[in-house]
């Protein structure tokens, strides 16, 4: 641990003096990046000034008992080892958590993608449901939320609606609401009272700059046309609506929420992106074999991941067995329990897979 701390220590200076060199001030991209690296160890470097002071007095209080006559001494010596030695092992985890190797989409903004699945116009409902609870969440995160397209129902559903969010640890908390999330209660289209189970796809993708995914635009095809509302109905006199196709993958893009054609095109490529993006990990990750994959948050759509029970007032996730008797303040965007017990499951499998791969 020592020698991993005197490397961070190292990298922490270096990059201090790279933070007052002009010409990093005067690199816009170079100095983001530097000073994004910087916060992220100074939060490294206070923990690791605990550890060493802490075993600095382990050290002392080891030379008391060794070498003082002075019983009393010896004794609050001992006292103080027993503290140190707690406040030692506390310091150890954290330093071990901070230290893992970070997820290379942590710092990135999200985009979200939830779709009706079984269930028609209840899913539907209920997609409008998940839509208002993110929005909600994001509200009390103080995330920009922009919204990229949407297929709206006649009664005040989505069949489809996604949007993007902007701020601080989006990726890192979002990540964990990607797959299916089941929904079971009396739909409001139903007139005999029965209960029935319906589910909705949640994606979330790290959102991809130009830098991340370069498009050639000979690899897109744009077609525009007249957007439509619910019914299929026309809802605007001019070609706005953009629909992209990338030939290389066959992955299609539409977007026509903005009464702009040129805002619905750069919406679309946002979105295509962040697609190719999530695409290329994917198959990367699948390279990588199938048992170094994490069980949280993999992304994987087709895996349930949490029901929400109306009768029963509760809300259950699988993946940790959490269940919350408390369904409207879940709906409302109170995710942070959920979402704080799986980040603790990530990190738990994260440092056994090091353990592991250390024995072997």
């Amino acid at each position: 641990m020592l020698e991993l701390v005197k490397k961070v220590r190292e990298r922490y200076q270096e990059l201090s003096l790279l933070l007052a060199d002009p010409k990093i001030l005067t690199d816009g991209s170079r100095y983001k990046t530097v000073s994004k690296e910087f916060n992220d160890l100074s939060g490294i470097m206070e923990v690791a000034s605990q550890y060493e002071k802490v075993l600095q007095g382990i050290a002392e209080d080891e030379k008391i008992k060794r070498e003082s006559r002075d019983r009393d001494l010896i004794e609050m010596a001992k006292q103080e080892l027993e503290e140190l030695e707690a406040k030692k092992e506390n310091l150890v985890q954290r330093l071990k958590i901070l230290l893992l190797p970070k997820d290379p989409n942590e710092g990135k903004n999200v985009i979200v993608e939830i779709r009706a699945g079984t269930g028609g116009e209840e899913a539907a409902l209920f997609a409008a449901d998940l839509f208002r609870m993110y929005t909600r969440y994001a509200e009390g995160k103080d995330w920009e939320l922009e919204l990229l397209n949407s297929n709206p129902t006649g009664i005040g559903g989505f069949k489809e609606i996604i949007f993007s969010l902007d701020g601080k640890d989006c990726y890192g908390l979002m990540k964990y609401e990607a797959g299916i999330h089941r929904v079971q209660r009396v739909p409001a289209t139903e007139a005999s009272g029965r209960i029935h189970t319906s589910a909705v796809s949640v994606a979330v993708l790290p959102e991809a700059g130009e830098v991340d995914i370069q498009i050639k635009p000979e690899e897109i095809r744009i077609d525009v046309f007249r957007s439509s509302g619910p019914g299929g109905q026309s809802v605007n006199t001019t070609d706005s609506a953009v629909r992209i196709t990338h030939l290389p993958s066959g992955l299609v893009v539409s977007c026509q929420d903005e009464k702009s054609q040129i805002k619905n095109r750069n919406k679309a490529l946002k979105v295509l992106r962040s697609r190719l993006l999530d695409k290329a990990q994917k198959e990367q990750q699948e390279k990588i074999t199938q048992e170094r994959r994490s069980m949280v948050g993999t992304g994987d759509r087709s895996e349930k991941i949490r029901t929400y029970n109306f009768p029963q007032n509760r809300v259950t996730d699988h993946r940790i067995g959490l269940t919350i008797h408390q369904l409207q303040e879940v709906l409302d965007g109170k995710l942070d329990q959920f979402s704080q017990a799986l980040r603790q499951k990530e990190q738990a499998e994260k440092l056994a897979g090091l353990q592991m791969e250390k024995v072997s």
